[in-house]
């Protein structure tokens, strides 16, 4: 068989230019190239594979630290618990990379929880719902003290940390799955399916309670530690109906323009810290305003803090900032303020390690020249994911939990509000939702799983590899990341480039998509991330074009005021009846009902 990267001598345009038809194909044969040049030849034998399925109360989804904390305390609570996690314990995801933990003391803070929680809010605009942001802080030092028991902050890897409590317990734990499906019946969660990523085998789930925990996701960009996060639990979970949300918003980290995809030498040494605990910094922080200068006058821009940064690159207009936050937040210290500086270096708990930027509290990469777009398809931490009903991370489906950066709880809003807010954030949503979830299976029956379903399940999750000719996941992630990642797409958004863009994304979806092709489980795994990035490109596509206003991290062009008559909501995206993509408000401090 020959290989499709292989053109046999031919220049790519003659090569494309003989594929174009018979004609072309006669060419080809005529040149010794088969006809099945194309077709995809698998490395698998689905008729051995080996099978497996599991059964147990809580089915926890992500290593990471929600993950390890739904594990933990839902096992504490009394119920049996699994953890699935596509990579490995602590080493896979954004948690690696995340260093900061926020910790609120009321004997070193300069606020009470009231004012913190209200200060998120005039910084986020509104966007955040002070239910979770409260809640974050109030538990915050319970869970710092626990991981200080199992020896995280003094390690710059998290596996052996992360495994203590685990083992400890004795939680069976299963590494290097993908779960690509989640399973209803007669309207409540059911379980979960998947597959091995080193063995040829389709795992499924049987569960009374799900808890998501696997993160965010982005568009495979380069430059940001993102690379196997691709919504998945969010997408799994939209597709048995579940209400999302956030996807509007804009995470605003920029890489740095010299080896663009180097990651770990991008981040300048964040990855070989130790982690470290911060105290109450709020901020206005790494939302488009970068993006916005770039729009407007062009690369390359210089680096430094964001006043500075405003300063040499002038320009009008732009991403709004509330009063007392203005020119961001400084680097911790600079000026101190209640609205937005954080308090003077020696009022917080100490660090102990660099600070969390890496160079003088900057983002990586700010010093030099940034670029933007390292950390394309992803929203701010916390305001993209499930939609809670309710303080206790609960989903629109019974039964179904998440937390971290799979829960849209907006704890922080559309805007960076407080450093190490997110690692702690996880930490107190994952223990929560296993309280939660432990005191739901309590009084829950065992679903019945039925085989049709299974079976249905099993045949999707299969397609790629039994797919006889189509399209390689790579390749159309990059045609993806070719039309969404684009500074005048994703960023700076204006209608016309919206409607564009949505145009290719629905041909990805309705043509590519049902045509992934998969030669083997790494491939499998491509195409089923692949058809997740686009579910997710189009929510964002048009969560965005709904929003006809700018606020926090989302910036319209032709609408660049805040709408606070229309626009104090936030989006919600469900799939209906018919299997169509909608859309619909939910006001500021409310809570929607379950299904």
């Amino acid at each position: 068989m020959s290989n499709p990267e292989d053109n046999h001598g031919l220049s790519r345009r003659q090569f494309l230019g003989l594929t174009g038809g018979v004609a072309g194909m006669a060419a080809l044969v005529s040149m010794g190239i088969p006809p099945g040049w194309a077709d995809n030849t698998t490395a698998v034998d689905l008729q051995k594979r080996a099978d497996k399925a599991y059964e147990t109360d809580v089915l926890v989804i992500g290593g990471g630290m929600a993950g390890l904390f739904a594990a933990v305390k839902a096992h504490d609570a009394g119920a049996k618990v699994m953890m699935i996690s596509k990579g490995r314990l602590g080493a896979s995801g954004q948690t690696p990379f995340a260093k900061g933990m926020f910790a609120y003391d009321e004997k070193t803070a300069k606020m009470s929880l009231d004012e913190f929680t209200a200060a998120v809010s005039r910084s986020a605009l509104g966007t955040n719902n002070p239910v979770y942001t409260r809640q974050m802080a109030e538990h915050s030092q319970a869970r710092v003290n626990e991981l200080k028991e199992w020896g995280f902050f003094d390690s710059v890897l998290y596996n052996k940390p992360f495994s203590k409590p685990i083992t400890e317990r004795n939680i069976p734990l299963i590494e290097r799955v993908m779960i690509t499906h989640l399973i209803k019946e007669n309207g409540k969660i059911a379980g979960a399916a998947g597959f091995s990523l080193d063995a040829e085998q389709v795992i499924t789930f049987h569960a009374k309670s799900v808890i998501l925990c696997t993160g965010a996701g982005g568009f495979k960009p380069n430059g940001f530690p993102i690379c196997d996060l691709t919504h998945d639990g969010t997408v799994m979970a939209y597709h048995i109906g579940a209400k999302v949300t956030g996807k509007e918003w804009n995470d605003g980290h920029p890489g740095q323009a010299d080896n663009a995809a180097a990651c770990f030498d991008g981040w300048h040494g964040m990855f070989e810290r130790k982690p470290d605990v911060t105290g109450v910094e709020i901020r206005h922080d790494l939302g488009v305003d970068l993006n916005y200068i770039a729009y407007m006058n062009g690369n390359p821009l210089e680096g430094g803090p964001p006043p500075e940064l405003m300063r040499k690159n002038k320009v009008k207009g732009g991403p709004y900032k509330p009063e007392g936050f203005d020119h961001s937040s400084p680097p911790p210290g600079g000026e101190a303020g209640l609205a937005g500086g954080p308090p003077p270096r020696g009022e917080g708990p100490p660090r102990h390690g660099p600070p969390p930027g890496g160079e003088g509290d900057l983002p990586p990469g700010m010093s030099q020249t940034p670029v933007g777009g390292s950390s394309a398809g992803m929203a701010i931490h916390k305001s993209e994911g499930l939609v809670p009903i309710n303080d206790q991370c609960e989903s629109t489906i019974p039964g179904l939990y998440a937390a971290g950066d799979a829960l849209g709880s907006y704890m922080a809003g559309a805007i960076y509000t407080q450093i190490g807010s997110s690692l702690t954030g996880s930490a107190v949503q994952g223990a929560i939702a296993a309280q939660a979830a432990a005191r739901y299976c309590q009084n829950t029956p065992m679903p019945t799983l039925s085989a049709a379903t299974l079976s249905t399940i099993k045949a999707e999750i299969l397609a790629p590899l039994k797919r006889k000719e189509g399209y390689g996941p790579a390749w159309v992630t990059q045609t993806l990341q070719g039309v969404m990642i684009p500074n005048f797409v994703l960023y700076i958004k204006k209608e016309s480039m919206l409607k564009a863009a949505l145009a290719y994304i629905e041909e990805l979806r309705d043509h590519h998509m049902p045509m992934l092709r998969a030669a083997d489980m790494h491939e499998l795994r491509l195409a089923h991330e692949t058809a997740n990035m686009i579910i997710s490109a189009e929510m964002k596509l048009k969560a965005s074009l709904m929003r006809t206003e700018s606020r926090c991290s989302h910036y319209r062009l032709d609408y660049p005021e805040l709408d606070n008559q229309n626009w104090q909501a936030w989006i919600n995206i469900h799939k209906d009846a018919e299997g169509n993509m909608q859309l619909e408000k939910q006001p500021f401090g409310s809570w929607p009902t379950q299904a």
